[in-house]
């Protein structure tokens, strides 16, 4: 039987991995460029499972063939097919690398089809995974790009090579207001798609590897506390931008993209959902607003969306941007910065940072 353990090769080549563990355990965590393609569904899984647990190995596998054969079995191996057809390089895992494993592979051959499976399978890639996450916070070869929100740090992230995009991974702003509209990762995806992007940019040329200045939690997604406690030490990079550049930013990344999300629905749809968006997120840090400023920019929204409804107009909503920034955002900022402040090694704009990371590779 045909078999691979090289995981660092894996991750770093980003191979097609065919998961052939049932859904549930899928969808509780899996990997960058992974499908999943169950031998068995949750339902058989769960009962092979209770078989194997009160009457063994030969009695669980005999009551797997038995539900699994005939035209399911033909999807099922259609499916694998099918994986194969489009990624003839790919590879098979299950749990363990044990018994699904080998009758996925065994079931390929006889239809002709020779796929090698990982050794150790899903739980041995994970250790590895979190293993090499462990090593680079070890390592502690970062920069941590700073700034208050709204300067376009998402945007240098994107732009220099040698950078995790932790709000990409977690499909997350990383604020009150952060919600892309989307489901976020599970957290277990989130460490392994995490480890896997900071394990490409390992020992190039010693060059630190640049993150976005995170609180503790990018939505539900929690940022290992080991990292966290790095990233409190680490050198500081901050980002500034002019203050209506900030307000337009935030305006057209977050207000009109929600808008815009919903439009192809009607714009009454449009409006309700926007209006959601911004008080739910109001309402998520009303009592660090206070009531009276809550009370203020509800104010100011209920104007706003009547405003945009009827001129298509956004001012009302640059005010509450500007409220926002100027009570709220930009104090807290600057407070959890002048803690950090000893760690900062430059200030700059999104060009002035890109031309001075250039010119500083190497730690």
């Amino acid at each position: 039987m045909q078999t691979t353990a090289d995981y660092t090769a894996l991750f770093l080549n980003d191979i097609p991995m065919m998961d052939v563990r049932a859904p549930i355990e899928f969808n509780k965590g899996a990997f960058p460029h992974s499908v999943n393609h169950p031998l068995m569904n949750d339902s058989e899984r769960e009962a092979v499972g209770t078989c194997y647990k009160k009457q063994g190995q030969e009695a669980a596998f005999a009551l797997g063939n038995s539900l699994v054969k005939g035209e399911v079995k033909a999807q099922r191996v259609g499916a694998w097919q099918q994986f194969h057809q489009q990624n003839p390089g790919g590879l098979l895992y299950c749990f363990r690398g044990g018994l699904r494993s080998r009758v996925t592979q065994q079931w390929l051959s006889e239809a002709g089809i020779d796929m090698p499976f990982i050794e150790g399978g899903y739980k041995a890639m994970r250790q590895f995974l979190l293993a090499q996450l462990h090593e680079r916070i070890s390592q502690g070869n970062i920069q941590v790009l700073s700034g208050p929100t709204g300067s376009g740090k998402t945007e240098v992230i994107h732009e220099w090579p040698q950078s995790v995009d932790f709000e990409g991974l977690a499909n997350h702003r990383g604020s009150a207001f952060g919600s892309t509209g989307s489901k976020q990762p599970s957290q277990i995806d989130f460490e392994n798609a995490w480890s896997v992007s900071w394990l490409k940019h390992a020992n190039k040329n010693n060059t630190p590897v640049l993150f976005e200045d995170e609180s503790r939690m990018i939505g539900h997604i929690a940022l290992l506390p080991e990292y966290l406690a790095l990233s409190k030490q680490a050198p500081i990079i901050v980002l500034i931008a002019p203050l209506q550049e900030r307000i337009e930013r935030i305006r057209k990344d977050y207000f009109v993209h929600a808008y815009q999300s919903q439009l192809s629905k009607g714009e009454d749809v449009a409006l309700t959902y926007l209006d959601g968006f911004i008080r739910g997120a109001l309402t998520r840090i009303k009592n660090r607003l206070g009531g009276e400023r809550f009370k203020n920019l509800s104010t100011l929204l209920d104007s706003g969306v009547i405003q945009l409804s009827n001129q298509g107009s956004w001012s009302k909503f640059d005010d509450i941007i500007e409220v926002l920034l100027s009570d709220y955002y930009d104090p807290m900022y600057e407070y959890q910065l002048s803690a950090k402040a000893k760690f900062k090694i430059f200030e700059g704009s999104h060009q002035e940072i890109l031309d001075w990371l250039s010119q500083h590779k190497t730690a």
